[in-house]
């Protein structure tokens, strides 16, 4: 006999109230695991694939991981001094182009500079919060430089939780199928595999989508002579996943740091520019529905909301589950908003009756 629904109720609340319980007490505990799995997620599919083409699944693991392995090696010695090395200079160059933007306009626009001028005064509030806010970062960094063994902690242990996960992540789905309620079962089934379809096309997806665009941002830009070109076009394909932030974040920055560096060569500028309008084009017109398709159910304002809330809740941790909590919710919306359209309380008395009387005429035809 099934438990009444109150009690189910109360029974899968207090489950989920522990569970955001231990979220919160555990967050810094949970973030090499949460990323081990995130990444076993993300892999399983290409272990999937070996195993058909015959392999077993520790061969295929052993497989993906040499090759991950020496893809790591390869951007540790080639990529990775570089673009540390154009984000450290971008960083500090860019006090610099602010005073020099503000000579410039200074010269063009002197009647707005004068003494006192609320412009001015605008201005110099503005410098003020950004040299507090680089007092902070800079106060920031050197408290995480103490913090270098918890990191080299992180990422010894992200990748081993990661290879174990892929290496029994069919066995570990299997079990948690095994313990579902069987009352339950089905529907439990139907909605984990419509957030599993969200889940793929918005991660695996929008994943390759960043990183297609972050590689022809850097290359184009690197190609134009572009001075920190490869760290812009990290930081546009980083920022990728949120609608249009990418081109608008990486776009300023490109053609703000162009028109320091090439005042005067207008093509050169304008290559710029052109760089990101394509990339916009590609992006919408071909990368985000062949990759992500147009049914995956997590509206920009949504996934901002999520974001922003679960990262003030739970921090960096909240932050990285924020986008599957917030397909699982979706679904899980959808879900309860078609057993509400099928019920009684929303058809009525009134509804059901004339569709019985519909489908008795039905009958005697």
């Amino acid at each position: 006999m099934a438990l009444p629904a109150k009690k189910q109720f109360k029974y899968w609340g207090i489950t989920s109230a522990v569970l955001a319980i231990l979220l919160w007490s555990l967050g810094d505990v949970l973030l090499p695991f949460v990323l081990g799995a995130a990444i076993a997620y993300m892999i399983d599919p290409v272990a999937d694939r070996l195993e058909a083409l015959g392999l077993s699944r520790a061969a295929a693991t052993s497989l993906i991981v040499v090759v991950s392995v020496l893809l790591f090696l390869l951007m540790l010695l080639i990529v990775l001094p570089t673009l540390i090395t154009q984000l450290a200079d971008l960083v500090r160059i860019l006090p610099e182009l602010f005073r020099d933007l503000r000579s410039f306009a200074q010269t063009q626009f002197p009647s707005v500079f004068t003494e006192g001028s609320r412009a001015q005064q605008t201005i110099a509030s503005i410098a003020g919060t950004l040299q507090g806010k680089g007092i902070d970062l800079a106060e920031g960094i050197v408290g995480s430089a103490a913090s270098l063994l918890n990191l080299i902690i992180l990422l010894v242990i992200v990748p081993v939780v990661a290879i174990y996960l892929l290496l029994d992540w069919d066995r570990m789905i299997a079990r948690i199928d095994a313990l579902l309620p069987r009352d339950h079962a089905p529907v439990i089934r139907r909605l984990v595999s419509e957030i599993d379809q969200v889940l793929a096309s918005f991660i695996r997806g929008m994943g390759t989508v960043c990183l297609i665009l972050g590689c022809y941002y850097a290359t184009t830009l690197m190609l134009v002579g572009l001075n920190f070109g490869l760290a812009v076009g990290f930081i546009a394909g980083l920022v990728t996943f949120i609608p249009y932030l990418g081109a608008l974040v990486g776009g300023a920055l490109a053609i703000g740091l162009a028109l320091f560096q090439f005042w005067g060569d207008w093509w050169s500028i304008g290559i710029v520019a052109g760089i990101f309008a394509f990339g916009q084009v590609m992006e919408g017109n071909y990368l985000t529905p062949k990759l992500v398709g147009g049914s995956v159910g997590l509206h920009p304002v949504w996934l901002l909301l999520a974001l922003s809330v679960f990262g003030a809740l739970f921090g960096f941790v909240g932050m990285l589950v924020a986008v599957p909590v917030a397909a699982s919710l979706g679904v899980v919306a959808r879900f309860l908003v078609g057993q509400y359209l099928d019920s009684r309380l929303y058809q009525g008395f009134s509804y059901q009756a004339l569709q019985g009387q519909a489908e008795h005429k039905q009958d005697e035809h």
